[in-house]
This record gives C-alpha cells, structure tokens and sequence, in this order.
C-alpha cells in the first residue's frame, strides 16, 4: 500500500504538470513572465515568495518532472547569485533525496530480484567508491540530473552519502545557472548556457576526486614499503612459490609471454590434487563404484557376486595413477617450458627478494619484480583430547598408509560430513569397511539444499556408511571415538579414524608475518590478487575464497597477468560462475546460486526442476537417481542464477549450464539446442522445457485453439 501511494502521488504530480500545463511555465518565455509578477510581489512578501519557490523546486525534482534548469534561472533573477543558490542547493538536494528515496522504495526489491547478481559487482564498486562515481556525476552537467537520481535509488549506496555528495557536487553547477539567471532579460535558450570551456572545468573537476584517489595511492604504496630498499635491477621477473595448480599455472603463463620465472616447490609437483587429493580419491572411488555393482550385478541383470579387495593392488592401481599424470607436472616439463624449477624451501626476505633453503643443501637469494605466494592448503586437524595418540589419517597421508596394507581397516571412523569425508566415507564403505561417519552438523553437505543433503546422506547410508549427524566428537580413548548427540555418549570404535572436517591455507614458514602480510584465515588480497605489497600476489587455497583445483587455475591467471603487466592495466579475479562438484555416487554438481544461498541473499527466485527417473538414458542404465535444478528470476525471465544437478555424470552435465551462464546464454538457448539421444545430457533440455511448460502463453493458447476450431468449420 505505501509503495502504491508513492507512486499515485508521483503519478498525480506528472498527470497535473502535463493536464494543466504546467511546462508552459518552466520555459525561458513563461518564467520571465512569472519571474516578473513574482518579483512584484516580493517586494512586499519576500519569505513567502521564497517558501513558496523553494516547495515548487522541490516537487518538480522530486517528480522528476523537466523544468529544473529553467527554476534554477529564475532563481538567479528573484533572489540574486547567494540567495538564489542557497536556497536552489538545499531545494535540488531534497528534491533529489525525495527522488532517489522514491526510486529505492518503489523499484529497487524487483531489479535486485531480478538482476541481483549483475547488481553485486556495481554494488560493491559503489560502497567502496560510491561518493566518488556520485561527485563525479553531479559535477559533469552532461548526465541528466533526474535520471542520477533515479538510478542511484535503485543502488546500495547509503542515503546520507547521497544527500551530502549530491549537495556539494551539484553546488558548481547550481551556482553557475543562477549567476546567468541574474541576466535572465538577455537570455533566449538553456543551450548557449555553458560553454564548452565551463563544461570542460566541470568535468576536470569532477576528475579531481580520482587524481586526488591515485596521489594518495602512490603515498600508501610508498609508505608500504617504507623501511624497504628496492633493488636497482632484478634477477627475475616473476618468483610463484608453490607448485600446486596455482603456481603452475602461475609460471606457465609468465614462461609463455617470455618473462624469467622461478618456480619454487619444496615437496612435490602438482601440489595436493595430483598427489594427495583430486587424482588419488577420484582413482579409488572408481575402484569401489566397480566393487559396488559386482556386489549389487543383479540390478543389471547379472549374477550378484561379492568382490575380493585386495586393498594394496587397490592402492597400487592409485599410485599408478599418480605417476601416469606425474609427466604433466613435472619439473622437466616446466624447465622445457621455459620454467626456472628450484626444489627448496621458499622463504620472502623482502618485497623483492625471495631466499631458497633448496632441497640439495644450498642456499639460493633471488631478486624479484614481483611474487606470486600459491602455497595451497593442508587439512585441519581438530583439537580433540586423544586424537594425537589415535594414529589418525587425513586426505594427505591416507594413500601411503593404507598402501601397506592387504585389506581395508575392518571398522574406519570418519570425522567430517563435508565433500572429502563423504567422498571417502562411502568409497571405503564399498571396499568393504565398516565406516561411520561422525558430522557435527544437523546435515552431510551442509552448504547444498536440503534435498540435496538428503539425497546425499540416503546415498551413503545405500553404499553401507553409518551417518551420524548432529554429533560432536568428544574425545578419543583406545582407538574409540567418544562423541555427543543429545546429552548422550555414542561410542564409535575404529581400526582407523579419517579426519576430514576441512582445510586451511598453508601460511606459515614464508615469511608473510615478518613482512606484515595481512593473514585471516587465507592471505588477504584485493580484487586484483595483489597484498598489501602491489607486487606481491596470492592464488589458490591460500587465497581463498574457494579450495577448487579450477578455481585455482582460475585466479593464477589474474595473479600472473596483474604481476606481470599491472601497470598498464589490472583485471579484477572474476567469480561469477564457479562450479562445483562432489563426487559421490550420485555425484553432486552445482554453480551459481542454490535455494539456501538465494533465501539468504533475499533474492526471489523461480524453481525449476527435472527427475532423472523420466530420462530415457537413466532408466536404460539404472542411473534414475537424482534431478536437474534450476533458479531463474522470479517474474519470468529465462537467465540462469544457479542449477544443481544430482546424479550419474553430474559434473558432465553442469558444464552447458556454466558456459550458459558464463556467456549470458538463457533457457530458451538451451532448449533450442539439439542434444543427441539417448544421452544424460537431454536432462538439461528437459528441465528447461519444464521452464518453458510453465511459463507458456495461456491466453494466446486459447485463441489459437479457437482459431483451429474455426478452421475446422
């Protein structure tokens, strides 16, 4: 109701301007007229002439209506230069606000509704520079004045910013009009007003802010490295520390545009995904998929038969695995490539120079134009009484633990409900073990939907995994995990614990905190990838805010490039549209928004959902498990905010909905594509003509089925 007497007022106020009028008056001709009777009776009533003004100036702007610049001229003419700017300052300032405020409250929830994610990367350049973007606006006369205030309305920028900016940038601009106002006799159009010398001043003025931006820029950077002496020439352009995804990726694209790179890994090539994490898991969750349907052959018509797992030819098979990819990674790959690959310890001594304690015993210093930190992450160890006494693994040492062993560990203790601890926990559950899972929370996979959480943990408990969530880990006593659910002891005993509760970046021993490098939980960087040395950048796991092998890759593209050639121009890390996918068996795939993340964000968002078991494919091959979810914008609109899919090959099936949302393709894109039968791949056409079903044209429909009825005589 408040939003619709809003905009009846506004409505009432453009209905009288046009039906009376009005605009006759707020021309050049009609305010001399009035300018002339108004200073008439000014004379004997000045306060109420200015009263009077000052309501019809606000109301004009406040509606948006034309005719500001022409009150403006008539201001000069009745009140003289202060008076009349005084008086047009605080009136176009109010005007403005009331504008502005009408925008915010009448349109703002239905753009960000429907455009929210576009409206994120504006809003944050607004609440970081947002009085500078607004001065620069209000000081170049060329912006219409009404339509600022509109737009910004629809923005996040604080009102009190607005008002005070709005005040002060339009002063220039007011003072001028009202000055030429004060010869309003002489003049016969708005248009010879300001030269293009005054507009050329006004905007050299509007820049001001941004060359006073920059100057202070350069004062900060050159107290950042105050205390430091930068070398006269540099041995290296770029030092990456880190040969994970990251730093590879890192030293590649600076090998590759020929700049003098050194690499720096002190364990191995790869980093965590090839040897410990995403190659490894992947390799052995293959292994128990197979285990899985020998054990359960009849669902495809097959004899049933329980599989042998000798578990060191199992882990063999990993390792193998490992060293096949290995030559990818490898330092005489990278030294072919141009990459200078030191095997050491890296340690930054200062901003420029970076030391190496190498793995051959010696010592290396390297002076550098510019550093790149991709030292990854490590799992997190929870501080829990017995767990250093308990033998326990994590996604690191597990692999060369459990290689010596012939069979999988009778009875495994998983702690953790995330991606990796129900990864783990359902492969060794298929191998044979034992394995409960131990979640503090109320759901495994806390960050997805709750269907998707519930189909996740039916998938688990399917594979033979004992999920216990909502479960605190106590303590643990002669290899027994003591945990707490409603007030009560659960005893879990185990032949092998897993820790699985996350990961943490790798931040210690590289000298960030003798150089005063910010660390949170990752190394703080601005959007750019760049420390608080301009010079120094950070990718991967260490930098957060995504622990993704692509994601990595992703911003090492952004770290090298701004290292490399920052001063003539930085890119923003761009994180729109980042996939995701955990890879149980259905696999968990998602980018983009889910219904948990939009209800949080208050973005209105419209469902759209497919089921496998309708997919011709699925039910050939028993794979009907799962669904294709979609967000698009409540209100119809076909764009992509967000899909979710479960089920066989989900990961597959998510890259048309990341090139879709990457390249602003919509579901009618998608649904007017072929996709070849019978493939998983259809599901994504299917779920986008259930978006088409719902949204189909009733009312057209019912004339075109008159229209055949007619046909038909």
């Amino acid at each position: 109701m408040k939003k619709l007497a809003i905009i009846a007022v506004l409505a009432a106020l453009v209905i009288a301007y046009f039906a009376l009028g009005l605009g006759q008056y707020l021309s050049i001709a009609g305010i001399k007229a009035v300018a002339a009777q108004a200073a008439a009776i000014q004379q004997d009533n000045p306060l109420a002439v200015a009263a009077g003004f000052f309501a019809i100036y606000v109301a004009v702007t406040g509606a948006s209506l034309p005719g500001a610049a022409i009150l403006t001229l008539a201001a000069g003419a009745l009140f003289g230069v202060l008076w009349g700017t005084v008086i047009v300052s605080f009136a176009s300032t109010i005007g403005a606000t009331l504008a502005f405020l009408s925008s915010r409250y009448v349109l703002r929830d239905s753009i960000e509704a429907r455009f929210g994610e576009r409206l994120k990367a504006i809003n944050a350049g607004l609440e970081r520079d947002g009085a500078f973007y607004l001065f620069s606006l209000r000081m170049i006369p060329a912006f219409p004045f009404f339509m600022v205030n509109l737009v910004m309305g629809l923005t996040r920028i604080r009102t009190l910013t607005f008002v005070w900016v709005s005040q002060l940038g339009m002063l220039l601009g007011t003072a001028a009009y009202v000055n030429a106002g004060t010869q309003l006799a002489r003049i016969e159009s708005t248009s010879g007003l300001l030269s293009p010398t005054l507009i050329g001043s006004f905007v050299a003025l509007g820049i001001v802010p941004w060359i006073a931006k920059g100057i202070i820029g350069v004062i900060k950077r050159r107290r950042v490295y105050a205390g430091f002496k930068r070398p006269a020439k540099f041995d290296r352009n770029m030092v990456v520390i880190g040969a994970g995804s990251a730093g590879l990726v890192s030293a590649l694209i600076a090998a590759t545009v020929k700049a003098k790179v050194t690499l720096v890994e002190a364990h191995q090539m790869g980093g965590d995904c090839l040897n410990t994490g995403c190659v490894p898991s992947k390799a052995i969750i293959k292994s128990a998929k197979i285990a899985h349907q020998m054990r359960h052959a009849d669902k495809y018509g097959l004899a049933a038969t329980a599989p042998q797992v000798p578990l060191k030819a199992v882990m063999a098979r990993v390792l193998e695995a490992i060293k096949t990819i290995e030559p990818h990674d490898s330092v005489e790959r990278y030294t072919g490539l141009g990459v200078d690959v030191v095997e050491g310890y890296a340690r930054i001594i200062d901003p420029w120079t970076v030391e190496i304690a190498r793995n051959d015993g010696g010592t290396q210093r390297l002076t550098t134009r510019s550093i790149v930190i991709a030292s990854g992450a490590e799992p997190v160890v929870p501080d829990i009484p017995g767990i250093e006494a308990s033998g326990y693994v994590t996604s690191e040492t597990l692999w060369t633990t459990f290689a010596q062993m012939d069979e999988a560990p009778r009875r495994i203790a998983v702690l953790g409900g995330g991606p990796i601890g129900c990864e783990l926990s359902q492969a060794f559950a298929r191998l044979g073990s034992e394995v409960t899972q131990i979640e503090r929370g109320a759901r495994v996979l806390a960050r997805e939907d709750d269907d998707v959480s519930a189909l996740a943990r039916a998938a688990l408990e399917e594979s033979g995994v004992r999920v216990l969530t909502g479960h605190k880990a106590l303590r643990i006593e002669d290899r027994t995990l003591i945990a707490e659910a409603g007030g009560q002891e659960v005893r879990v005993p185990f032949d092998a614990l897993i820790v699985a509760v996350g990961r943490k970046a790798r931040l210690t021993g590289f000298g960030l905190e003798d150089l005063g490098v910010d660390t949170a939980k990752t190394v703080v960087t601005d959007e750019f990838l760049a420390t608080k040395f301009p010079n120094i950048f950070a990718a991967g796991d260490v930098a957060g805010p995504y622990q993704f092998t692509h994601t990595a890759s992703h911003q090492a593209w952004y770290a090298s490039v701004n290292a490399l050639f920052g001063t003539f121009r930085k890119f923003k890390a761009d994180y729109r549209v980042i996939p995701a996918v955990t890879f149980l068996d259905p696999e968990v795939a998602r980018v983009g928004l889910n219904e948990r993340e939009a209800a949080e964000q208050g973005i209105a968002v419209e469902v759209t959902r497919y089921d496998l078991d309708d997919l011709d494919r699925a039910i050939a091959e028993s794979e009907t498990k799962g669904f294709v979810k979609i967000l698009t914008p409540a209100g119809g609109k076909d764009t992509v905010l967000g899909v979710t899919i479960v089920g066989a090959g989900a990961g597959e099936l998510l890259a048309e909905y990341v090139l879709a949302m990457k390249h602003g393709l919509g579901l009618n894109k998608i649904l007017g594509t072929i996709h070849a039968y019978p493939t998983m791949v259809e599901a994504n056409k299917f779920a986008a003509g259930n978006w088409k079903k719902a949204h189909k044209p009733e009312g057209l429909l019912r004339w075109v089925e008159r229209y055949h009825g007619w046909m038909r005589g």
